[in-house]
């Protein structure tokens, strides 16, 4: 029987495998967050595997760096027209980084961050663009992620390790 006390993965696992399994406590205990990167056509790009608790807008950069857009002839663009985010993405980092990239952002402000831009008044700074035509479209990556929860052992998260799990998405998104 072997013990260790140290956190990371366990014997056997291999290298790449975080240490919390991406587990983590949210209010409906533990979970794991799938962030998705989605074509126009409802295929998935990219998977991102984050703890439950851990805040979305860390695994954005990590989600944008691994896309590769496919073309009908030729090598795959790494650089989309426009990143389609929703309100968990909001933060000038992620908008900085996108417009580095000549990427267009369609990211909607949240509520509470409206408020405090009207709240210091002039000081606020210009609201950034918002397209509403260009985010309804969206709507491809909640119907990717709900045709990916159909599956039920990705759903209830059968599998123990990360690299399992992430894999299983994969597959899943091969079909």
């Amino acid at each position: 029987m072997c013990t260790s006390t140290r956190p990371g993965p366990q014997n056997g696992a291999p290298a790449d495998e975080p240490g919390d399994h991406a587990l983590g406590r949210s209010r409906g205990g533990l979970t794991t967050k799938i962030h998705l990167a989605a074509d126009g056509r409802c295929r998935p790009l990219h998977f991102v595997l984050t703890p439950g608790q851990a805040g979305d807008a860390l695994a954005f950069g990590q989600g944008m760096a691994a896309i590769l857009v496919p073309r009908p002839v030729g090598r795959p663009r790494v650089r989309p027209e426009a990143a389609l985010a929703d309100k968990a993405y909001p933060s000038r980092a992620i908008r900085d980084h996108l417009r580095r990239r000549g990427i267009k952002a369609v990211i909607p402000i949240p509520a509470d961050q409206q408020a405090h831009r009207r709240r210091r008044g002039s000081y606020g700074g210009r609201p950034p663009a918002f397209d509403r035509e260009a985010y309804k479209q969206r709507n491809t990556v909640e119907r990717c992620i709900n045709r990916l929860k159909q599956w039920r052992g990705i759903t209830t998260r059968y599998d123990k390790t990360a690299t399992v799990y992430l894999a299983g998405s994969f597959l899943w998104s091969a079909h």
